[in-house]
């Protein structure tokens, strides 16, 4: 190792040990920065979590939800065929099935298997189901575009009823994208906020850990130290911060699976499936703490530096 190199790995060792001893020293300072930096963290996750959740939550009611299409008896198989080539074409079509009259009288049959009455009708009359058209969406955000598709003139002529996605059962579904979608917006608002929140505690944090060591710093810089050398130390104390907070946060967040699965004994709350949510943090928990523990060093290293930076008004090139 040649002599440039060893010197700066002894600074930078010297630099890591100040700051670890520095944290020691001021952790009543730092309570106050780690608590806010914790609850930063925690909505992070939390809302990571959530986000999974709602959108295997969405994915599961979207595979159980289709646009029935009814044609009429009158329309040809070339109109017939033509429709479906159209919308497959549609970005927001997964999947496409058609019933002719008897697939769709033989499924009407089995779907009421237990309701005696209404075989016995249907069975007294010839077939009055018309051919359907089951179409399945790929986002229910986006479930208008194939409604505004079925309602053109030239395809709704080919239609005898309205599309099945329509009155109470359409409002339904629009309430739980809506809902989700909000509760979305609420959680990345409540992050910034936070984050801010939590920058502005840790700049007031490394002013007064600053003013606390005015009189070491001066020393250090009328024997030369570099920037660097005095910055460094502050930077280690919030990464600190940020690794201690970024755990701590995770086992909150696992504490809190663990109540509600063992004592509380819940498996959703609202629409927040836990069952899932517990099962995904599971699967997922090297992936988050990581994510984590990038998080807070970041937010930490970032903070500290443009706090140094100002309180200490260096000179920067």
């Amino acid at each position: 190792m040649s002599g440039r190199w060893k010197t700066r790995w002894v600074t930078m060792i010297r630099v890591i040990h100040t700051g670890i001893v520095n944290f020691i020293r001021n952790a009543s300072l730092a309570v106050a920065a780690m608590a806010v930096m914790v609850v930063t963290l925690t909505i992070v996750l939390f809302s990571v979590i959530t986000n999974a959740t709602f959108n295997n939550t969405i994915a599961q009611i979207t595979n159980k939800i289709d646009i029935s299409v009814f044609l009429k008896d009158s329309d040809t198989n070339a109109q017939t065929k033509q429709l479906l080539g159209q919308l497959k074409k549609l970005p927001n079509v997964k999947s496409l099935q058609y019933l002719s009259k008897e697939q769709a009288l033989h499924q009407y049959q089995q779907q009421n298997a237990g309701n005696e009455q209404l075989l016995t009708a249907i069975n007294e009359t010839s077939n009055p189901l018309p051919a359907t058209i089951l179409i399945k969406p790929v986002d229910l955000n986006h479930i208008q575009d194939i409604k505004d598709f079925l309602n053109k003139p030239d395809v709704a002529k080919l239609q005898s009823d309205a599309p099945s996605y329509s009155g109470d059962r359409k409002e339904a579904i629009d309430k739980i994208t809506h809902a989700t979608n909000v509760l979305r917006e609420i959680g990345i608002i409540t992050v910034v906020v936070f984050a801010v929140i939590c920058a502005l505690i840790i700049f007031n944090t490394i002013q007064m850990a600053i003013f606390n060591r005015r009189d070491e710093i001066q020393i250090q810089r009328l024997l030369g130290a570099s920037t660097s050398f005095i910055r460094g130390p502050f930077v280690v104390e919030t990464i600190i911060y940020g690794i201690l907070s970024a755990i701590i946060s995770v086992l909150i967040i696992n504490a809190a699976f663990l109540a509600s699965s063992t004592a509380l004994q819940a498996s959703s709350l609202g629409l927040l499936d836990i069952n899932y949510a517990s099962t995904y943090f599971g699967n997922h928990f090297w992936e988050l703490l990581a994510m984590q523990l990038v998080l807070g060093i970041v937010l930490g290293a970032v903070s500290s530096a443009i706090a140094t930076r100002r309180y200490l008004k260096f000179k920067t090139k």
